[in-house]
């Protein structure tokens, strides 16, 4: 295998969110096919927007932009000046510090296409790079690919209380090393924990010690359930020309098929991911930039019903899940995630994964997805038809039982 064929190879996106073709049996499933457990398949690697439909007025102002012809099909590469400046200040009022919406931000091919040219801003050969774990998947995939070099930082987040459990020793340690860039997401993906204010005032004060860049996905910031606080990180005192933020309308609100995200921050960074942009894809879908003026602005009764239904499946699914014998899990604060850890099996993780979809009709994401001390670890994207969801974690439990190893009792 040549070094082209080596970095393809570790992007490895078969088990990637969202590849509803794993659906498919083959032949080398055979051995997962007995005893299956009838019901409603679910795929829990994403969310469901039939369940959870689109903000009020998308498609509207989708239509606008289709009818405004060329000015919007052909938008300058950081994206549509009007749309930027409606974004930039409804993001500024939403994160506690204001920004240029000539310099500091740009729309993207969704919060991916942002990730992916924030990592090409910033990271180069021999970059080290601060990646938490668990987080993202993309992250180490990301860094691999621009042939960086991963400095681990491990975040505890089931032995922690009312913060994410990041170890900023490790962090410091990693900036000590000479890692020069961070990237995390706050709540973070997979575990659905968010970063407590000390947290972020620790990154805060040693990204600026070190002089280090930091980049943040706070795609799911909005969806906060009752009574969690958050804290943004750009309005902390964190060097401006340091730090990229990205947001996104494509989960909590259902956008995803917009392909539509922002990434802000640096003026500097959002100028070298502007040229990155010029050359990956040009721009964000130009028609669809005009689906952000409707974001940031929904209803506010329809903000609250969408985060209360999300919470009402989270906790259903968590009470199935915390009866099942030997699971680890922590209940999410944010987001749509669940991240159980599996207790013994007579199989491995992944082959638990396959046999949950071949057997149980439910596909979830395995944990080492998100990184290598995670591999025991299953995700749920819960954003899904409520009864559905819970028939199928239900069935999920039953697999559990089905497959658990079986301690021998001792005689006395």
């Amino acid at each position: 295998m040549n070094s082209i064929q080596r970095k393809f190879a570790e992007l490895a996106t078969e088990n990637a969110p969202g590849q509803e073709v794993r659906l498919t049996t083959h032949a080398s499933d055979g051995a997962f096919l007995g005893g299956v457990i009838e019901g409603r398949p679910v795929d829990f690697s994403h969310g469901d927007v039939d369940a959870f439909l689109p903000t009020p007025g998308a498609l509207d102002a989708f239509l606008e932009g289709y009818r405004r012809g060329g000015s919007q099909a052909y938008t300058e590469y950081l994206g549509d000046a009007a749309v930027r400046g409606a974004v930039a200040e409804r993001l500024g009022i939403f994160t506690g510090a204001p920004l240029s919406a000539a310099e500091d931000l740009i729309v993207t091919p969704g919060t991916q296409g942002a990730l992916f040219l924030a990592m090409g801003a910033t990271v180069t050969s021999g970059t080290k790079v601060a990646v938490v774990e668990p987080d993202y998947f993309a992250n180490r995939k990301l860094v691999r690919f621009f042939d960086g070099v991963l400095v681990p930082v491990e975040m505890d987040y089931l032995g922690a209380t009312g913060r994410a459990g990041l170890n900023l020793d490790q962090l410091e340690a990693a900036f000590r090393d000479g890692a020069r860039v961070l990237v995390f997401s706050n709540p973070n993906n997979p575990t659905g924990v968010v970063y407590s204010d000390d947290e972020i005032d620790a990154i805060a004060g040693l990204a600026g010690k070190y002089g280090a860049t930091v980049i943040v996905d706070q795609l799911y910031s909005r969806l906060l359930y009752a009574g969690q606080a958050y804290s943004h990180l750009r309005a902390k005192s964190v060097a401006r020309e340091n730090l990229i933020t990205i947001m996104g309308p494509s989960k909590t609100e259902s956008l995803s098929g917009f392909r539509l995200g922002v990434a802000f921050g640096s003026a500097s960074i959002v100028e070298r991911m502007a040229k990155l942009q010029a050359i990956v894809s040009l721009r964000a879908a130009g028609y669809s930039q005009a689906v952000l003026n409707v974001w940031l602005a929904e209803p506010e009764d329809w903000m609250r019903d969408r985060i209360q239904r999300h919470q009402a499946v989270r906790d259903d699914l968590f009470a199935i899940l915390r009866r099942v014998d030997g699971l680890a899990l922590r209940k999410p604060e944010a987001g749509s995630y669940l991240f159980p850890r599996l207790p013994d099996l007579t199989i491995s993780a992944i082959d638990f994964v396959r046999a949950l979809r071949l057997q149980a009709g439910v596909t979830v994401t395995p944990g080492a997805e998100f990184g290598p001390h995670s591999f025991g670890s299953i995700r749920f994207n819960y954003s899904q038809d409520h009864e559905a969801a819970v028939a199928a974690v239900e069935r999920v439990a039953a697999l559990i039982e089905r497959y658990r190893v079986r301690r021998v009792a001792r005689s006395a």
